[in-house]
């Protein structure tokens, strides 16, 4: 049968970070690719003794529950927001599958094809996609290491009028760098004087290398749930585990009730099994001494990284020292094809994420994404070894 699919799905843009994924599968591959969590970290006992409290009440557990999600979730984590200055109810959640999941319902619960979105430019790729299938237009604003520049925003906002903004201000994905509260705020007024939600996304927050820095997210700057025009995400991916895959939005009652009405067409709601073995965990588990133990961690995995960059003595190459998540972005020399870099480094057995995978458009090819967190060790002594040999002889051919 000759099948005709559907235009918007047939000019999807496959993901490279997963198709990166495939290619290293079964082979003596160091990936530097994907945002994958340490698993030697995960809470395996705590999960273990999580799902036996669970299952003590018996096969009520394995029920149909509500589109919103678990109530008990719920009000655990409006408990936890509220540590965060973000005060909300419940009716003000949605539980969701990943934070990805709630990023599509907000689009399409905000948005109509043809609409314009505004982003930062680099942004998060998974978010294009989405925006590439609900047939949105996308405008990226320039950035710096203070974040969005509220003067090029300011201008494409004249110049488009986009419907809504999507931003990762906390260790953005893929830069790792963090809005300056002066820029969050002049960014929040520019867009509640033009009327225009933002979708606040925010899976890495929580990780941060200096634990008494503070990092107020947009939605506890602007103070309110209701009548707002911030619509905050976040996920327990990378703070327990991705395969719960949970997440939640927070936001004024009547987008989530919107975002419930399109979730209940898309899959009636999302696993309430993941969703009440992660209520039991954050009854018998210190999850804030967890966070910290994976921050120093992941804090002292960026720096052994980034010390044996230094080592290579790579010329050229540059980057910020990022304050939390879980990513190095590089810029490499000028005129050096990242996605070309890629097919020399698989050949030597390491992969990363070439940075024009995070361009709207007009990337800049000379730019890379790596993990940090995944690997350790002699693992990252011989991943950084062998992308510095494949940089190096890539440069010697040009």
């Amino acid at each position: 049968m000759d099948y005709r699919f559907s235009p918007r799905v047939a000019a999807l843009k496959s993901s490279a970070v997963r198709d990166i994924l495939k290619l290293t599968q079964g082979k003596d591959m160091i990936s530097f690719a994907g945002g994958l969590p340490a698993e030697e970290l995960f809470p395996v006992e705590a999960l273990k003794e999580a799902s036996l409290r669970m299952f003590a009440g018996g096969a009520s557990a394995l029920q149909y529950g509500l589109t919103e999600g678990y109530l008990p979730l719920r009000q655990q984590l409006c408990s936890r927001m509220e540590q965060k200055g973000m005060h909300v109810t419940p009716d003000q959640m949605i539980l969701t599958t990943g934070s990805q999941q709630a990023i599509d319902l907000l689009v399409d619960v905000l948005t109509e094809p043809g609409d314009t979105i505004l982003v930062e430019k680099p942004t998060y790729l998974a978010s294009l996609q989405v925006f590439q299938m609900h047939g949105l237009k996308v405008v990226a604003a320039e950035s710096d290491e203070h974040g969005m520049i509220p003067e090029d925003a300011a201008r494409l906002i004249a110049q488009h009028r986009p419907k809504l903004m999507y931003a990762v201000p906390t260790f953005g994905n893929p830069t790792g760098r963090v809005w300056s509260t002066e820029r969050r705020l002049q960014l929040l007024e520019l867009c509640r004087t033009n009327e225009m939600p933002i979708i606040e996304d925010d899976p890495y927050g929580d990780i941060k290398f200096h634990m008494d820095a503070e990092y107020p997210s947009l939605f506890s700057l602007e103070g309110r749930a209701e009548g707002g025009i911030v619509i905050y995400t976040s996920t327990f991916s990378k703070t327990v585990a991705p395969a719960l895959r949970t997440g939640w939005a927070i936001g004024d009652s009547r987008v989530i009730a919107m975002m419930a009405k399109a979730k209940q067409a898309a899959d009636l709601q999302s696993s309430t099994l993941d969703q009440q073995l992660l209520d039991q965990l954050l009854r018998g588990f210190d999850l804030d001494a967890h966070i910290a133990l994976i921050s120093k961690s992941y804090g002292e995995r960026m720096q052994e990284m980034e010390g044996l960059l230094k080592q290579t003595q790579l010329s050229d190459i540059r980057w910020l020292q990022p304050q939390g998540g879980m990513f190095l972005w590089l810029e490499l020399p000028e005129g050096l094809d990242a996605e070309a870099l890629l097919r020399a480094s698989v050949a030597k057995g390491v992969a990363f994420v070439p940075g024009s995978s995070f361009y709207a458009a007009d990337p800049q090819r000379n730019t890379a994404r790596l993990n940090f967190t995944h690997n350790s060790g002699e693992r990252t002594v011989q991943g950084v070894k062998r992308f510095a040999e494949a940089v190096n002889e890539f440069l010697a051919r040009r």
